[in-house]
């Protein structure tokens, strides 16, 4: 029997590939949840019980929440990232950590091959074969998703053929649950035009009463709500989350462009990232300068691509890492944010760094560190060349 390593998740696709690979292939398949969070205790047993009854030959769970704050999560906020000014990288961000765990696992138990439930046309496939590849090139990949061309309906048949139980209607929704967001797909985001139920999203809304919170940032982390502190920013982030998520905010719909050349859509709910991307954003606008603010975002936006595409262990990541680290030490202090119903509100900020500091001068008011004889001659020397070039073209008209 061959060993193999499922990268697991309960849901359809998984489900399918861990009784494909046992009951029709022979394999001996150990079942890996990789937790990113966005599960609870409950959901973790559930998981597991549903994976022995498939008659896995073992179920483990891996938890790199923590891995995956530090090892990325804690960049994209350095680096603002929202893929096409919407996304932030929710599922994208945390295949990355997933397949690494799933292809350490299976060099550490002697696993002949890995498995993974990605389709044939999304960019999960290119994520996770490229991270076996170059992580544990002696280990097999197996994809039966994507190499039996199956359709989601072709899934549940199959399943139900068997005699597995599971929440078929649900199902019609793929749902990716981590602590950086989560994904929803359905037959909506097939088509340019629909836009999801509001029984497709996750967090139901429940708050309609508006909400002030503070968040506090130190060197660009977030390190405390409403003035609680938290030892760490994962446990900030999952508060902001169970805060914001039941106004709604943080849904919506990314449109772009898949690794393997055509558009994709998929819709998201990602309350806390949003929020936190936003108002690092603002108060990064008060501490840092012009140019540190510039290229920030060439090299974010960079970063933040690259690791779509799957090429987070791309050395020049390290890098920009080191770079993004580097320019968060003056970002530090409080952030208002206003919580509606499907909408927030940045208010303002509160920084010992706040680079719009009074004492300087007041923008459109009064300044304090320099004259207006001053302003006159460096407005001539500034315009200088244009007006030299003007002048030049003029003559030779």
């Amino acid at each position: 029997m061959k060993k193999v390593v499922l990268a697991y998740s309960g849901g359809l696709d998984t489900t399918f590939c861990a009784l494909h690979l046992s009951k029709d292939l022979g394999h001996e398949v150990h079942a890996v949840l990789v937790n990113t969070g966005g599960f609870s205790s409950k959901e973790l047993q559930d998981i597991e019980q549903r994976a022995h009854a498939l008659g896995v030959a073992s179920f483990r769970i891996l938890d790199v929440v923590q891995a995956y704050y530090d090892q990325v999560i804690r960049f994209l906020v350095y680096g603002n990232v929202l893929k096409n000014d919407t996304y932030p990288l929710s599922v994208s961000a945390e295949r990355i950590v997933q397949a690494k765990s799933i292809a350490e696992y299976a060099k550490s138990i002697g696993a002949q091959a890995v498995a993974h439930g990605s389709t044939g046309a999304g960019n999960d496939q290119v994520r996770f074969d490229m991270i076996f590849q170059i992580l544990a090139p002696e280990v097999e990949i197996i994809t039966p998703i994507r190499d039996l061309k199956l359709s989601r309906q072709e899934e549940i048949d199959y399943l139900k053929k068997h005699g597995v139980s599971m929440n078929f209607e649900k199902a019609a929704y793929s749902v990716n649950k981590g602590i950086w967001g989560t994904s929803v797909g359905g037959k909506e985001t097939l088509t340019s035009s629909d836009y999801l139920p509001e029984s497709a999203w996750p967090t139901p809304v429940t708050e309609t009463e508006p909400k002030e919170v503070k968040l506090t940032f130190v060197q660009g982390q977030i390190k405390a709500i409403d003035g609680v502190s938290y030892s760490s920013s994962v446990d900030a982030i999952l508060k902001l989350q169970s805060l914001a998520a039941p106004f709604g905010i943080g849904r919506d719909i990314h449109v772009g462009d898949t690794i393997i050349g055509i558009k994709g859509r998929v819709g998201f709910e990602a309350a806390a990232p949003v929020i936190l991307i936003k108002a690092h954003q603002l108060i990064e606008k008060h501490t840092l300068t012009k140019w540190q603010m510039y290229w920030k975002k060439q090299v974010a936006e960079f970063y933040g691509n690259h690791l779509h595409e799957g090429h987070f262990l791309d050395p020049v990541m390290r890098n920009f890492e080191t770079f993004l680290e580097s320019t968060q030490e003056q970002v530090s202090g409080d952030v208002r944010v206003l919580l509606q119903p499907y909408r927030f509100t940045l208010l303002g900020i509160t920084s010992d760094h706040d680079l719009m500091s009074a004492k300087f001068g007041s923008y459109g008011e009064m300044n304090k560190g320099y004259t207006g004889e001053d302003v006159k001659g460096f407005t001539r020397i500034l315009g200088n060349q244009t007006a030299i070039f003007h002048k030049v073209k003029n003559s030779n008209d």
